[in-house]
């Protein structure tokens, strides 16, 4: 057993300069990382004997070792700080867990008829940026609306060069058809320039603009384009009647966070040129901070110090922190600007934080009610199955193919707290009898198990198999090849309806067979488990599929390359006929050898 870790002997030496203090368990991991203005009162205050949070007794009481680095000021320390969260992301810190770049509305500026797109990573194309939107969703919703109204296509680039009719976009009024020269180039500009001022938030000056055109045409008895106008005008008042919060200015972050006992959510709302784009929530690993205040200061500089991040003008918060100057001198310092913090707002923006608020607050009550729901689920399993306590990671395997073609196996993980995604894995299975579920089941349990042997991932507490006592078998004697034959298992096979809650299940073993009643939460989590398994497999597996599908069958002959391949099949109408084709008429076609040809019609040929 480790001996406890001397904080006395480590404070005698400590520096009271500021720096980063890094903790350690007795097998190296890191623990925590924390900056500190004076190192030394910050390190004691973890070792003092009153006072401390249950969190932090946790940590403390699993410190080895700590290391510390001096830095010249509190700012390099915050920059150091956030450096090595982001790399090592440790157990007791708060995380955050998305770090995808925003979206923008991209508007390409090099073509004679401009499209509109999103767009995610570096600006490297000519073009204007409009955002960043919170979310996939807000941008599609702007996108959608900018069609209704205006018309601009948004078709890839390839795809509208190659149109020689207009598509559907074109059929249900989404598009002015410019593929096909139906619409003229001054005409499509109006329209661009109409969506530029929606997306720079000059909605009010646009809809009075359309307005007075409205009331041109009709005053030269144009009414089929006063009607259209008109439709236009009508909506985007109503996107103004629905945009409550619009009113504002500036570029503005409104971020709020809650904490429970059960855990934190961040709210964030965007706001572009005073209109609000949309918003995103954020559910933070809460470590031993567990103060709205900490939890802000945490997701602010892990977000804001990113140099991929929008930066805007102005953040507007729910809570104040002492580190808040801290904060900026390290934003301004990694990003050449800050922004100004604001707690205290009033009129417009004191509406956005309230909203902010009672959306964090709704979201974690979400979040928590569904957890609490699913916590209750894993203990009615523990109950069902005579376990000394609930499992903490429950793994499901599924197989799906069709007819044999592309057959992919699946794995989920769930945990207390729901699905964990990152953790999910597909395999591709090769080397198998068509359609033989067993030989496909034994190879992806004994790829996954063999990894676990080998010291890399986790073990489950319950490895669940969908199929019943034969997948059952299969999965016990992969385990016991394995040496891993403590491993409870749980097969589920379904009844004879084949109903919903009919299922019949094994435990460890074919004779331990049971049931459950239809209504039982350990029931509806192995439905809920298994369903998961079967979409994941069968999203996999029609990938895969049209993936091969798609691939012609003249890839992989030495000799075709792509041009090639296309010469062939344009000069013979398509694939059907290239193999039908004798090898002489195959080498008729241009720059096809009389070997060449003799290669194409055995690959064509073979079995």
């Amino acid at each position: 057993m480790s001996q406890p870790f001397d904080s006395s002997a480590f404070l005698a030496s400590c520096s009271g300069r500021p720096g980063v203090y890094r903790m350690f368990d007795d097998a190296g991991k890191l623990l925590y990382v924390g900056k500190a203005r004076n190192l030394k009162k910050r390190v004691a205050s973890y070792f003092r004997k009153t006072g401390l949070a249950t969190k932090t007794s946790a940590l403390v009481a699993k410190i080895a070792q700590i290391e510390t680095t001096i830095t010249a000021n509190e700012t390099e320390a915050l920059l150091l700080e956030q450096t090595l969260i982001k790399e090592w992301r440790p157990p007791y810190n708060i995380l955050l867990r998305d770090d995808k770049s925003y979206p923008y509305v991209y508007l390409s500026s090099e073509d004679q008829f401009p499209r509109l797109g999103i767009h995610r990573g570096a600006k490297k194309a000519k073009g204007r940026y409009f955002g960043p939107y919170p979310s996939a969703g807000s941008i599609r919703e702007s996108l959608s609306l900018l069609q209704k109204a205006f018309h601009v296509r948004q078709c890839e680039d390839a795809y509208f060069k190659n149109r020689t009719r207009p598509c559907l976009q074109y059929q249900i009024k989404r598009c002015k058809g410019p593929c096909v020269g139906l619409v003229d180039a001054d005409e499509y500009a109006q329209d661009v320039r109409h969506s530029v001022m929606f997306l720079e938030g000059r909605s009010n000056a646009l809809a009075e603009e359309l307005q007075s055109v409205m009331e041109q045409a009709a005053m030269r008895l144009d009414f089929e384009r006063a009607a259209e106008l008109r439709d236009q005008v009508g909506l985007l008042r109503r996107v103004q009647d629905q945009q409550s919060m619009e009113g504002g200015s500036g570029d503005v972050d409104v971020i709020a966070a809650i904490v429970s006992p059960g855990g934190a959510c961040v709210h964030l709302i965007s706001v572009r040129s005073g209109r609000v784009l949309g918003s995103k929530n954020f559910f933070p690993q809460v470590g031993i901070e567990e103060d709205t205040a900490g939890v802000l200061m945490a997701f602010l500089a892990q977000y804001y110090l990113a140099s991929e991040r929008d930066l805007p003008e102005e953040l507007i918060v729910n809570a104040t922190h002492e580190d808040f100057s801290t904060l900026t001198a390290a934003i301004a310092a990694s990003r050449g600007r800050a922004p100004n913090i604001s707690y205290r707002v009033r009129a417009t923006r004191a509406k956005w934080q309230q909203l902010a608020v009672t959306n964090a607050q709704q979201a974690l009550s979400a979040r928590l009610a569904n957890r609490q729901h699913l916590s209750a689920r894993f203990d009615a399993l523990a109950e069902a199955l005579d376990l000394d306590e609930p499992p903490q990671r429950m793994e499901c395997f599924d197989i799906s193919h069709s007819s044999g073609e592309a057959t992919v196996a699946s794995c989920v993980v769930f945990g207390p707290e729901g699905p964990l995604k990152s953790d999910y894995r597909r395999y591709n299975i090769e080397g198998v009898t068509a359609g033989d579920d067993y030989a496909a089941m034994r190879q992806a349990l004994t790829r996954r198990f063999s990894k676990v042997k080998a010291g890399e991932g986790k073990l489950p507490d319950i490895l669940l198999v969908d199929g019943g006592k034969g997948q059952l078998a299969m999965a016990k004697e992969v385990l016991l090849d394995l040496a891993m034959s403590d491993l409870t298992l749980l097969g589920v096979a379904k009844g004879v309806t084949r109903k919903p809650g009919l299922e019949t299940l094994y435990l460890n073993d074919a004779a331990n067979e049971f049931t459950l009643p239809g209504d039982s939460p350990a029931l509806h989590l192995i439905q809920q488990i298994r369903d998961e398994a079967h979409r994941f497999a069968i999203t996999g597996h029609r990938a895969r599929r049209g993936k091969t599908r798609r691939t012609s069958t003249l890839e992989g002959i030495d000799g075709v390359g792509p041009k090639r391949r296309r010469d062939l099949l344009k000069y013979f109408g398509g694939l059907q006929e290239v193999s039908r084709a004798s090898v002489d008429e195959i080498a008729k076609a241009p720059g096809i050898s009389k070997k060449l040809a003799e290669s194409i019609y055995a690959a064509l040929h073979s079995e």
